[in-house]
């Protein structure tokens, strides 16, 4: 199967070297983070999932239905606007801009205060981890850092095990089931999607997916389909840069405004999230689950977002997804299941795993959503939305376990217990459409891989 996909020109900032020596820390801290500082993302021109090349010709797609029914990158990919977008852009932030609560969101300024007075008690000596333009050039805070890494700063030494007085959960790196691919895909929902969610759909697989709010304020037929198609859907932050750079409130207003939109826009209330980069500390982690969202990282990253920077191959991701199917067939996953890192970020990413998927099937015994894997049966808060348990899913056939994913939504289904939501939109009744464009795609440039 061919796909178009996108070379995105990044750069990647170095970090000093004066603070790796014989730290075993900043040793880890070098390992996590030297490779994750790509430049420039939060800059209007360049974005995670811009999916194909734009020409404006033809008429845009009107509907989800029109959205998901053609294979061209061009026409899934050209921009159309979203009459409840349009009603809500001046209540969000600026697409892929840091997220700051907005002037007139008061249940957002009230939920802050709350959260952001226990961050205050718990961590009264917490602070953020300075990056140049939130971009993981993090020389000022190697700088200023304790080596013992105080903070569970996942970025610095891997640490996913939050000091347990603290009462953050750790995050969530593997599944507990032996000999399951946990399945889920970063950076969605890609306009250019259709071919990948076909093929996940014909070998009915179910993927939990992250998406990023930014991208689904553009592409909001895109992450419905997401939905309709039974994946689990998780947020992934506004803007998509470093979590633990940002100060208390736009960590809050990046998870805040990324799960508002899914609520404005799917109608469901997302109890999960992932941070971009793996960027996470006891901070963030707080801020997070006092919004209710349980935090998901890896345990195996396959690094096919970075193919073709700082000298990776495309032969590299390949060996990186064997290295895990080979550990189905060595033990390494006889006593639990992995969570590998994988993207919707482009279509090289997506044609990259359905090449791996015959394999990853073949090797392990299953190949679960996120939900399924940790029996959430009700993933999404205050929704009548179910899932199969994990002996659900696996017993009755993937097939089966379909049918049983009820996407059936509910006005009432937006409020969290804790965080009450005024949605503006009661699922896909009164969906109307006005042509033209959200935005024009720029700074990319199209190559053909298989």
């Amino acid at each position: 199967m061919m796909f178009k996909a996108l070379a995105i020109s990044l750069t990647v900032v170095p970090l000093t070297q004066a603070y790796m020596g014989s730290n075993p820390a900043a040793r880890g801290f070098q390992q996590h983070a030297a490779t994750r500082n790509l430049d420039a993302l939060h800059e209007p021109h360049f974005r995670r999932n811009v999916g194909g090349v734009f020409i404006a010709t033809g008429s845009p797609p009107t509907s989800e239905q029109t959205a998901a029914q053609s294979l061209d990158p061009v026409y899934e990919c050209t921009p159309y606007n979203y009459e409840p977008i349009l009603k809500l852009e001046p209540s969000y932030p600026q697409e892929w801009m840091t997220a700051t609560i907005q002037p007139n969101d008061t249940e957002a300024k009230e939920a802050f205060a709350r959260i952001n007075a226990t961050v205050a008690q718990l961590l009264p000596n917490d602070h953020i981890h300075p990056s140049y333009g939130h971009l993981g050039n993090w020389t000022p805070a190697a700088e200023a850092y304790n080596w013992t890494d105080p903070d569970c700063w996942w970025t610095w030494s891997g640490c996913t095990k939050p000091n347990p007085a603290l009462g953050i959960p750790d995050d969530l790196i593997s599944v507990p089931e032996p000999n399951t691919w946990g399945l889920a895909f970063d950076d969605g929902p890609n306009c250019s999607h259709n071919a990948f969610y076909d093929y996940l759909q014909a070998n009915e697989l179910k993927a939990t997916m992250f998406y990023i709010g930014s991208n689904v304020f553009n592409w909001p037929f895109q992450a419905m389909r997401g939905l309709d198609d039974g994946h689990h859907i998780c947020c992934h932050t506004w803007s998509h840069q470093y979590m633990t750079s940002f100060t208390n409130e736009e960590v809050f207003a990046e998870l805040w405004y990324s799960r508002k939109i899914l609520q404005d826009i799917l109608n469901i209330t997302v109890s999960c999230w992932r941070p971009p980069y793996g960027d996470v500390d006891n901070r963030v982690r707080l801020i997070a689950k006092e919004m209710n969202l349980t935090t998901f990282m890896w345990d195996h990253d396959t690094e096919d977002w970075k193919v073709n920077i700082s000298g990776v191959t495309p032969q590299d991701i390949y060996n990186n997804y064997q290295n895990v199917i080979d550990g189905a067939g060595n033990g390494t996953y006889d006593d639990h299941g992995t969570i590998t890192l994988t993207h919707e970020l482009t279509n090289w990413t997506m044609s990259t795993f359905i090449h791996e998927a015959p394999n990853i099937m073949q090797a392990f015994k299953h190949v679960v959503p996120l939900a399924s894997a940790f029996n959430w049966t009700h993933p999404y808060i205050g929704s009548d939305i179910t899932y199969p348990t994990f002996e659900e899913f696996v017993s009755k056939g993937q097939s089966s376990a379909n049918s049983t994913v009820n996407t059936t939504k509910t006005a009432s289904e937006s409020s969290a217990p804790t965080l009450k939501s005024d949605k503006s939109q009661t699922g896909s009744a009164g969906r109307t459409v006005a042509i033209g464009g959200l935005w024009m795609i720029a700074s990319c440039l199209a190559a053909l891989v298989v």
